[in-house]
């Protein structure tokens, strides 16, 4: 199973469960929405791994967050036809979100170097600053690369809680993870069931 990380902050929390980066992306749509404003879309691109820790992210303004809000429809329009039964949406619509992911993907992704730390130890950072059509670069090829891998495409699931359309990476031994995360969704349906028997035994 993928690990399962949160990171919270004073007005929103990040998910990081999903399996791949761009599945985390589309998890940042639920339950609400948590790329509203530049600081929150900031600490998504820190914690996610795409750029080392403390990479400065002064320069990102509005215009990333609806970049990448844009990607992430993409994404999950593309990746909602793999968990959907018979697919939804109109093909269409897919091949034109298809030609814009693959527009995404072309820049580089941000180039990293070592150097030395203060104890000498060799540590990862950027050449300079991370441009926005990098970052995105290196999200949307991680979606080509789902989308284009038959073993990873079929470890796509939905997770099978109540109004949760969070989509992530069954990893797990036997392909038997039902939620996104055992700690809300499963934790959810287990109170669920407790309930339900509480309330049958009364009865």
């Amino acid at each position: 199973m993928a690990s399962e990380t949160t990171v919270a902050t004073a007005s929103y929390e990040l998910r990081f469960d999903a399996g791949r980066i761009c599945l985390d992306l589309l998890a940042t749509a639920h339950p609400d929405e948590r790329l509203g404003a530049v600081e929150p879309l900031r600490a998504w691109i820190a914690a996610s791994g795409l750029v080392p820790a403390g990479t400065p992210l002064h320069h990102a303004d509005t215009s990333w967050v609806a970049h990448f809000r844009e990607l992430r429809d993409l994404t999950g329009r593309l990746t909602g036809q793999l968990v959907h039964s018979p697919p939804v949406a109109d093909p269409r619509h897919l091949d034109q979100a298809l030609i814009r992911l693959n527009e995404l993907a072309r820049p580089a992704a941000p180039a990293p170097r070592a150097v030395r730390a203060g104890d000498g130890t060799l540590v990862r950072e950027l050449h300079g600053p991370p441009d926005c059509a990098a970052l995105l670069g290196a999200v949307a090829r991680d979606a080509v690369e789902l989308l284009t891998d038959p073993v990873a495409r079929a470890c796509l699931r939905q997770c099978e809680g109540d109004s949760c359309s969070i989509v992530y990476l069954d990893t797990s031994r036997g392909r038997r993870r039902r939620w996104c995360s055992s700690e809300i969704c499963g934790n959810r349906e287990r109170v669920a069931r407790h309930r339900r028997r509480v309330a049958l035994a009364r009865a």
